[in-house]
This record gives C-alpha cells, sequence and structure tokens, in this order.
C-alpha cells in the first residue's frame, strides 16, 4: 500500500503554515502580454496557445510552491484544447513534483462500475505502459458522488491502493446550486446534507485513515454556500474539506474558515483567478508594473496573510 495522501496533505499545510490553495485556471485572453509576446507572431493558433499556456503555469507553480501546500489544476482549461492541452494537463504534474507541491486535480468525475473503474484509473494511477514512465497523475482529484456508494468506492479504492485522495463534491457555492442541492426529504434532509451523509460513511473506513488521523476521502463544499454547510464540519470531523471560492467568487476568509477543525487543520481554501490573474489588479500593477510573477507572488501571500490574520 502506498503512502496515505491525507499524511501528506496534512504535513504539507504545517510547513507551509497555511491552508491556502492556488487554483491553475489559465484563460489565453487573461494572460500576462509578455507571456503571449514569447510565443506566436501575433497571430492566436492552437500551438502557441498551448506554449503559452504551459509557460504561464509552470512558471506560476514555481512561484507558489514555496508559499502553499498544494495547488488546483481544473482539467477543463486544458481539455479545451483536446490532446494537446491533455499533454500539458499531466506535464504539470511532473513539474509539481520536482517542485515537492501536491496537485489536486480538479476533473469532477463520476459514473458506476466499469466506467468508474476507469475513471480512476485514467486519472488516479500512473500509467504503466512502456515509454510513459514520465507520465503521472495527481495527487488527488475531485469526482461527482450523485451516483452513490456506486460511484465513488472505485475511485476510493484507486486512491487507496495508490496513495491519493478524493473529494467529493457535496455542496457547490453557485445561487442555482440551492434548487437541487438544498432540496429537502420528508424528514427534512437536504440533499447537500445527504450527500455528506454518504461521503461520511465511506471516509470513516478505518483503511482510509493515515497516521495524521484524517482520511483521504474528502468533501467539496463551496466557501459561498449557506451556512448549513458549516454542521458538516462537525459531523466528519477526519474529512479534509475543500473549499473554493475564495477571492473572486466572493467567499470571505471567515467563510472559508468555517469548515475548520479546532486543531486548525481539516480544511483547503482554493483562490484562483484572484491570484493568478493578479497581474490585471491596479493594486499590484501600482506596486509591480507589468512584473506579473511579482503580481502573483504578493497575490498569493496577501491571501496567505489574510487566512492567518483571520484564524
Amino acid at each position: 500500500m502506498a503512502s496515505h495522501f491525507s499524511d501528506r496533505i496534512t504535513d504539507a499545510v504545517k510547513k507551509k503554515k497555511t491552508p491556502l490553495v492556488v487554483g491553475l485556471d489559465p484563460v489565453y485572453a487573461k494572460l500576462p502580454q509578455a507571456i503571449k509576446n514569447n510565443h506566436g507572431d501575433g497571430e492566436i493558433d492552437l500551438p502557441s496557445a498551448i506554449d503559452a499556456i504551459f509557460e504561464f503555469s509552470t512558471r506560476t507553480m514555481k512561484i507558489v510552491a514555496p508559499i502553499v501546500p498544494a495547488v488546483k489544476i481544473n482539467i477543463a482549461y486544458f481539455e479545451k484544447y483536446l490532446w494537446e492541452g491533455l499533454e500539458i494537463y499531466h506535464s504539470l504534474m511532473s513539474e509539481a513534483e520536482a517542485l515537492g507541491i501536491e496537485v489536486i486535480g480538479d476533473v469532477k468525475r463520476g459514473d458506476i462500475g466499469h466506467t468508474a473503474e476507469c475513471y480512476a484509473d485514467a486519472h488516479l494511477v500512473n500509467p504503466e505502459y512502456d515509454g510513459m514512465d514520465s507520465v503521472i497523475t495527481p495527487d488527488a482529484i475531485t469526482i461527482n458522488g450523485f451516483a452513490g456508494t456506486d460511484g465513488i468506492t472505485p475511485f476510493a479504492d484507486a486512491a487507496l491502493e495508490y496513495g491519493k485522495g478524493v473529494f467529493v463534491w457535496v455542496r457547490a457555492s453557485n445561487p442555482s446550486a440551492a434548487v437541487i442541492q438544498d432540496f429537502a426529504d420528508a424528514s427534512g434532509v437536504k440533499m447537500f446534507e445527504k450527500m455528506a451523509e454518504v461521503v461520511g460513511q465511506i471516509a470513516n473506513q478505518p483503511q482510509y485513515f493515515g497516521k495524521s488521523g484524517y482520511s483521504d476521502i474528502g468533501m467539496v463544499i463551496g466557501g459561498t454556500s449557506i451556512q448549513d454547510t458549516e454542521s458538516i464540519r462537525k459531523k466528519y470531523s477526519k474529512c479534509w474539506i475543500l473549499v473554493p471560492g475564495f477571492g473572486a467568487q466572493g467567499a470571505t476568509a471567515a467563510d472559508c474558515l468555517r469548515f475548520r477543525n479546532p486543531d486548525g487543520l481539516g480544511v483547503l481554501i482554493n483562490a484562483s483567478r484572484s491570484i493568478i490573474n493578479a497581474h490585471e489588479n491596479p493594486k499590484y500593477i501600482e506596486q509591480f508594473g507589468d512584473n506579473w510573477e511579482k503580481c502573483i507572488e504578493q497575490a498569493a501571500i496577501d491571501a496567505k496573510i489574510e487566512l492567518s490574520n483571520a484564524m
């Protein structure tokens, strides 16, 4: 059995003294002009866009690696570039490994039976084919648990075997999520509460626990989700909760930190656009001009300080 993701992420959060995670959601149009100028002659073609996004992503990871315990890479921003985008996505895993930083692959896959097993193999298992020794998968991934335990267990089993982690989407932060996820049954139990219960039953199985006392199976709960979600923290204290929405999506430090445990652990707080697009923020432009790397570095430091002060 490989090492537990829960132990590695616990150690990383303690070492970096922050629950902050930087999300890599690169959009070509938002890239610094200096990066665009390095690739192509003004015309936007696929090879130029691919090269620019890869350069931006790798340089951004090098900037934030000393500051945060993990990055969350959203596969959608790479899949749009087809097979070349997926090649970049996997190349970033190798870059992150060299930097000693954990990677959460935001893939939100979900299905049952053999299909779920294939998804788990694709996103949690390093390929064993000849000539693919350098291709690795994320340390953890996000999944959709709509199918229930049949759709979660194949991912959990693969995570256990290969030392990976799984975060199941429990409650989204977008406004229209309430129509479905807050829908209650006859006894008043809301859908997101039932989803958390299903995840908790799997996460609390002893084989998923590392020495840290935390499970390799966690949850995703949006930082701007309703206050009722705070009860999940108390009910499932051994789960890491990944909280997106800090920064550009409007969630405050206090909104996100309500999911931490009394020991200060158990929560990973993701900020994406507010950090990776910091070169567009007048506050940082005034400080650093067109030095986009310094803008990103300072934005990450500021987010880290904001969370620290709120704690």
